[in-house]
């Protein structure tokens, strides 16, 4: 919800906006681990992956949204509760319809031959996340302690991407 709204108010602002499929894993993955911590079972990958892909799919369509409403409006018709939900309504099955035959096109003939480097990056946010080493920690605590001494500043992700650029 809040990816969606900051989409929206840079939509809006900008004209342009951000995935937000990688910041959602992460801070699916922090949420569920704060909630193991009351007594709930750890989240699995999958439990992980559902909660990225709803939030990144809330993100899209609030992008649609927002870059559909000003055209409305310069179209002369009024911004009405209805119509947005309507706009939004159909957007995200209109989305949907089309990711059928694509995903068969795209993801199924095409596989290994199309990257998808987001798609990788953020798969690979999330099999760090449900590894049962909690190596993780250890060096995501050692980029805040480098970056708050004012030492070598090093993060996870500059890690992940310098093992993965490597292969």
């Amino acid at each position: 919800m809040v990816f969606g709204a900051s989409s929206l108010y840079l939509v809006l602002k900008v004209g342009l906006t951000v995935s937000a499929s990688i910041p959602v894993a992460v801070i699916s993955i922090t949420l569920f681990r704060l909630l193991s911590k009351t007594g709930r079972p750890d989240a699995t990958i999958l439990e992980n992956n559902i909660v990225q892909t709803a939030g990144s799919a809330g993100e899209s369509i609030a992008f649609g949204v927002g870059v559909t409403m000003p055209a409305i409006m310069i179209l002369g018709f009024d911004l009405e509760v209805t119509r947005v939900l309507l706009v939004g309504v159909l957007g995200g099955l209109l989305g949907i319809l089309m990711m059928i035959p694509l995903r068969r096109a795209l993801t199924v003939q095409q596989h290994g031959r199309l990257k998808y480097p987001e798609g990788t990056a953020c798969a690979e946010v999330l099999k760090a996340g449900a590894s049962p080493s909690r190596s993780w920690r250890r060096s995501s605590r050692a980029s805040t302690t480098s970056s708050v001494s004012g030492r070598r500043r090093t993060t996870l992700f500059s890690r992940a991407r310098m093992r993965t650029s490597c292969r």
